[in-house]
């Protein structure tokens, strides 16, 4: 399988400036050259710190306390889209059809009845919809004006590339962080779901400093890495045959906000900001061993493309 994570640094609320940003990503990449294209947890209108590091640090250190600046249901009002209607899942469509491939966005849905999802929409190239997944573990500024999914973890078919589990960030952590770090919640659906592909849509917050964001641009950040296969434990201790493919989609850059309360840094405007971990990458979990096909740097914004079918 032709898989593709468009990892890019969204603008806040800056929706057209952003799917600009996107297209200019991908304008070298021609028809064809994947099966499958993901981007990141609500790629065109911002990340609204919907996942964090500092969080789950907590859980291993209770020392650490957080806490930064969140948005309210007023402040995401205007960026809300259609269910598989707006701007987002037009994108989608667009590109799908010229790269005559699967791809998934993430956006802020609203339904005819209201109701506020954070959510995934995968469209096939013929602009139906492959598959649509609400976020069921919400991080605290998701509850700020999203419900939690309402149909569990999914899994199913995504279209053409057959079935999948799809998962949003937050989902890969105990839930509200309340459950024990063993339930593995998100994990063990993938291994009782015997699915051979799990993918993943995430804006993932990191500890490090902007400034250090940018010294080390090019180089992943193993931390959060590290983080992210410690939740995947049952997923690299199964026996399934074949092995199963992780995509993980995540945003970078820097947005406005804070830390507990603290300054992690200022934007050249002198706004303070935190900074996401990008990272974004494509894994093959076998039977106790992970092998990395390719993983972008924690500031790249650029499209990694991996072939699973060829052999490092």
């Amino acid at each position: 399988m032709k898989i593709g994570c468009l990892q890019l640094a969204p603008k806040l609320g800056e929706v057209k400036e952003n799917i600009r940003k996107a297209d200019s990503l991908l304008v070298d990449t021609s028809p064809s050259e994947l099966d499958l294209l993901v981007l990141p947890e609500m790629t065109f209108s911002g990340g609204w710190h919907t996942s964090s590091f500092w969080h789950q640090a907590q859980i291993l250190n209770s020392s650490l306390h957080i806490g930064y600046n969140f948005p309210n249901l007023e402040a995401i009002t205007p960026f809300l889209e259609p269910t598989s209607n707006g701007p987002s899942a037009e994108w989608a469509r667009r590109t799908a059809a010229r790269l005559n491939c699967v791809v998934a966005v993430g956006y802020p849905e609203i339904t005819p009845d209201g109701k506020r999802y954070n959510t995934v929409v995968s469209i096939s190239p013929d602009g139906s919809v492959a598959a649509s997944y609400r976020k069921t573990f919400l991080y605290y500024t998701d509850e700020t004006w999203a419900s939690e999914g309402d149909t569990g973890f999914y899994n199913g078919t995504l279209g053409s590339i057959g079935q999948a589990c799809l998962g949003i960030c937050m989902d890969i952590n105990p839930r509200r962080f309340e459950a024990p770090w063993s339930a593995y919640e998100f994990a063990n659906h993938c291994v009782n779901s015997a699915t051979p592909l799990v993918v993943l849509s995430m804006a993932w917050l990191t500890r490090l400093l902007p400034q250090q964001l940018l010294e080390t641009a090019s180089q992943p950040d193993l931390e959060t890495l590290s983080y992210w296969l410690e939740r995947f434990v049952p997923v690299v201790q199964s026996e399934r045959e074949g092995g199963i493919v992780v995509v993980m989609a995540n945003r970078c850059g820097t947005e406005p906000g804070m830390v507990a309360g603290v300054s992690q840094g200022v934007d050249d405007e002198g706004q303070e900001v935190v900074g996401y971990a990008g990272t974004s990458c494509v894994l093959m979990v076998e039977q106790g061993e992970v092998r990395i096909f390719d993983i972008l740097g924690k500031a790249e914004e650029r499209l990694l493309k991996i072939d699973t079918t060829e052999v490092s």
